[in-house]
Order: structure tokens, then sequence, then C-alpha cells
């Protein structure tokens, strides 16, 4: 186990959210486009199974045989409008702010953990 490891989890949450907001940009540029259908990105039970589980010595069986975690685009199933474009803005808007409060939340998470490793290391 690595001096870094435990900040794994948490860079894998900002790349994340850091996708998904890409897509919900993308849906919210399609709103006038006929017949887009929107996306997302699956993520959450990935990340409950890594946070769950955890090996704290390389002789322990993984829990998950090595599973990497990773998070899937989905195309959404929305009650489409009349031209057929099934992206609904405010849905897509609450979305976006509650990614880019996720994101913000987890770079304070990170920053923290980065400032207990530089207290470990300088000794300060």
């Amino acid at each position: 186990m690595g001096l870094f490891h435990q900040l794994k989890p948490i860079e894998e949450g900002i790349n994340f959210f850091y996708r998904r907001s890409e897509v919900i940009q993308s849906n919210i540029a399609n709103v006038d486009t006929p017949f887009y259908k929107p996306k997302d990105l699956v993520f959450e039970r990935e990340l409950d199974k890594s946070l769950k589980l955890k090996r704290t010595d390389p002789r322990h069986i993984d829990p998950y045989g090595g599973e990497k975690v990773t998070f899937k685009e989905v195309t959404l199933d929305e009650i489409s409008g009349y031209d057929g474009n099934r992206v609904n803005l405010d849905k897509e808007l609450g979305k976006l702010a509650e990614t880019a409060i996720m994101a913000r939340t987890l770079n304070e998470t990170l920053r923290k953990e980065i400032g207990k490793l530089k207290l470990v290391i300088g000794g300060r």
C-alpha cells in the first residue's frame, strides 16, 4: 500500500464528476436538437463497492477480483417534447449544479488529504 493509496478514490471521484459535467453540458447544448436523447454517467454503485471493502494487506483476496472502478455513459429515457427531444433543461441544470458541488467537495477533500501528507512528510 503506497503513501498516496487513500487519494485514489478521491481522484476517481473527481474524474467522474469532470466527465459527468461534460455529458450534462452536451445535453444542454442539444436542448434544441430534434430527437436528441439525454445521457448521464453511472458511477455510484461502483464507488460504493470500492469504498465498502478494502484490502489492508496484499495477501488478502481482492473482493472484486481486481475490477477497476469504472463508469459508463447511459442514455436516459425521458419524456419527449413536441420535436422528439428528450432533454429537460431544468433537470439538466440541477444535475450540473449538483455535479459542481460534489466536484468542489472532492477537491476540498483532496486538498486536505494532501495537506495531511505534507504535514507527515515535512513534520510541521
